[in-house]
């Protein structure tokens, strides 16, 4: 195997293994710090608006004009942004508003005693599901940017662990309050932030065996179009939710500008 291929895998099973950190926080926590929160909602943001405009979509286009000519390339480029957005707004879309993944709950509702609800179960593992169905594309995304680019997939590994850590939370609440049974909380939590290198394998299993320049332009146009989507409908809403919307937006320029110096060092 690939060394680039072998960390993106690790990559992205890091990325979906902490949801765990947001189960632990839950349960271990004393209150929720909503400042680092949004801020942290934030930064994950601005790493992923950022990386997508100024380096993915610009590599994508670079790929496929080199390869079509400057008009055809341009334009599949735009095509294929907007065809990753409608990939992860028609998963969205299938997530009833009542079970949301991304509804924002706190550290302080796990002091309430367990009230053995089977409807807070429910909602705890469709609340799960969903985030596992949200989860993968974001899998296929770290992953077919970290083999491109090991250093950039880092950073977008990075930003979208510290995006799963709130969903570790919304996973956990439900089921704990639903069955008093923590581990059974935390097996769910995991399970859920697990989808991520599951779409990472099939993305190996099924792209990279076809992978040429036209293709590798139109996944990175798409991946580009999934984490645009993904940080203004997810994350910024989620920042704003904890009561901090200063706070994210100091956090979305602080991280635009930690992934800007970084990129010019990485070059």
């Amino acid at each position: 195997m690939d060394q680039n291929v072998l960390i993106a895998l690790v990559l992205t099973l890091l990325a979906g293994l902490a949801t765990g950190i947001g189960s632990l926080i839950a349960f271990f926590a004393k209150s929720t710090n909503k400042k680092f929160l949004s801020f942290s909602l934030g930064l994950s943001a601005g790493v992923m608006i950022y990386v997508s405009f100024v380096e993915i979509f610009a590599q994508a286009q670079d790929l496929l004009t080199i390869e079509m000519g400057t008009t055809k390339g341009m334009s599949l480029t735009v095509v294929c942004f907007f065809l990753g957005i409608l990939l992860i707004g028609i998963i969205d879309r299938l997530v009833p508003s009542f079970e949301n993944p991304h509804e924002v709950r706190s550290v302080e509702s796990m002091d309430q005693s367990p009230k053995r609800d089977p409807k807070l179960m429910k909602m705890g593992v469709m609340t799960a599901l969903a985030i596992g169905i949200h989860n993968f594309p974001e899998g296929i995304a770290t992953f077919t940017s970290a083999v491109e680019n090991p250093a950039l997939g880092v950073a977008i590994a990075a930003a979208i662990a510290i995006h799963n850590i709130p969903e570790g939370i919304a996973v956990s609440v439900p089921i704990y309050h639903a069955t008093g049974d923590k581990k059974k909380a935390f097996r769910l939590s995991m399970l859920s932030g697990l989808a991520e290198p599951v779409g990472a394998i099939i993305a190996y299993l099924v792209l990279m065996p076809f992978m040429s320049p036209t293709l590798l332009g139109c996944v990175l146009a798409s991946v580009a179009g999934i984490m645009v989507f993904i940080s203004l409908d997810e994350l910024l809403p989620a920042a704003r939710e904890y009561g901090e919307h200063h706070i994210s937006i100091y956090g979305l320029i602080a991280g635009m500008a930690i992934m800007a110096f970084s990129l010019i060092l990485l070059n």
